[in-house]
């Protein structure tokens, strides 16, 4: 499945989006936790700067 996800991502409206992936410490244990997304190029750093 994930190379179906690439293939898609590569071909021509693809190209518009990046998946992020965001470490996020965990208030109750202090562990991190990873949040991944697709999101449109333009939004990166909107997905970056939210909690």
């Amino acid at each position: 499945m994930a190379k179906k996800v690439v293939a898609t991502l590569k071909s021509g409206t693809g190209k518009e989006f990046a998946k992020v992936i965001k470490m996020v410490k965990s208030p109750k244990s202090g562990a991190y936790q990873f949040k991944e997304g697709i999101v449109n190029n333009e939004h990166v750093k909107d997905f970056f700067s939210k909690k």
